[in-house]
């Protein structure tokens, strides 16, 4: 049954309303906007009927405290009012009631507005719910598009395996290391954590314009080789952009474009491709870089073997404010083994 909060100073009019509502609602009668703010917080109504002329704080100021409440903000609130004053009703309207019923009121009318108000609000819940059903189901299908996409790319690069997959999850670990130390973390609980993992992805995806022959090449490549190489990080914040274009955006590409773009930006500046300085990089390439040389350090290329997890640490620790962020190199010497549990198997999250 519907819960229904009738506020009015008069018992006589409080009376009235619940026996004209209480054998098609649950009604519950306050005398003052200071009695219905100390029970909203235990009992939420589907509807409230509001006077505005009451003693202490009125009809207009408790409807602005509800809907600076993010509990209480949507809930329907139709005006209570002896008053036949237009320029009342269009204040109430603006500040957010659904309607006005004067007083004394007419049964079949209080009756019928609160009736059609409560079915117009389960039609908005409903709507409501389904488009958050139907933009899941899409930011998985985008989801699921943009892993194809970077596996892809991972699949034209026979050096780096699994680099996505095994970076992704070293992001996960460090991304939640860094939170519990306070390290950026005004800036990390802004973001979209899990979108911003999953967006991570895509920072390799430039690669896929870099022919194989380069791409795959076992031998030291030539300085023009290692200029189109380099060329990934704006090449790949392009194709981002272009993905944007095309969908409107979202978190999920916006987090990718940074992933992509500055991942190998130096904290001391002599990075690429903008050679950006300290936190000038955005927090999401700082993170990156380190995440990603500690998965090319630990894999084994055509070109070097494997290092031990020891001496990835200990040369990531090397460039400890240099090519890396000093804070989240910090970090990561702190939590290093939960990235060696990872690169000898799944680590327990």
């Amino acid at each position: 049954m519907k819960i229904v909060f009738v506020v009015d100073d008069s018992a006589v009019n409080l009376a009235k309303a619940k026996q004209t509502l209480e054998g098609s609602y649950r009604v519950i009668t306050l005398l003052s906007a200071e009695k219905m703010f100390a029970l909203i917080d235990k009992i939420t109504p589907d509807l409230i009927l509001l006077d505005i002329e009451m003693p202490e704080m009125d009809g207009f100021a408790a409807l602005q405290k509800l809907k600076k409440n993010e509990k209480t903000k949507y809930i329907p609130i139709i005006f209570l009012t002896a008053f036949n004053d237009e320029i009342r009703e269009a204040h109430g309207l603006e500040l957010g009631a659904v309607d006005f019923i004067a007083k004394p009121f007419s049964t079949p009318i209080l009756l019928n507005r609160i009736s059609h108000h409560l079915r117009i609000e389960s039609l908005i819940n409903k709507q409501t719910q389904l488009l958050k059903l139907r933009t899941q189901e899409l930011e998985q299908l985008n989801t699921s598009i943009i892993s194809i996409i970077a596996e892809l790319v991972e699949n034209r690069d026979k050096l780096t395996g699994e680099h996505i997959d095994r970076s992704t999850k070293y992001l996960r670990i460090l991304i939640n290391a860094m939170i519990e130390r306070k390290v950026y973390s005004d800036e990390l609980k802004q973001w979209d954590k899990e979108a911003a993992i999953a967006s991570a992805r895509l920072h390799d995806v430039g690669k896929i314009t870099i022919s194989d022959v380069i791409l795959n090449k076992p031998g030291k490549l030539t300085k023009e080789e290692y200029e189109l190489i380099k060329a990934h990080t704006t090449t790949g914040e392009q194709i981002i952009d272009y993905m944007i274009k095309q969908t409107n955006g979202g978190i999920f590409l916006h987090y990718a474009k940074f992933f992509a773009g500055y991942h190998h930006e130096y904290w001391d500046g002599s990075g690429y491709p903008r050679k950006l300085k300290g936190t000038e990089i955005p927090l999401q390439g700082r993170i990156m870089a380190i995440v990603d040389v500690y998965d090319a350090l630990v894999s084994e290329r055509v070109y070097k073997p494997a290092f031990s997890h020891e001496e990835s640490v200990r040369i990531i620790m090397s460039e400890k404010g240099k090519h890396f962020d000093p804070k989240i190199a910090d970090v990561f010497f702190e939590i290093q083994d939960k990235f060696r549990m990872e690169a000898n198997g799944p680590c327990q999250q």
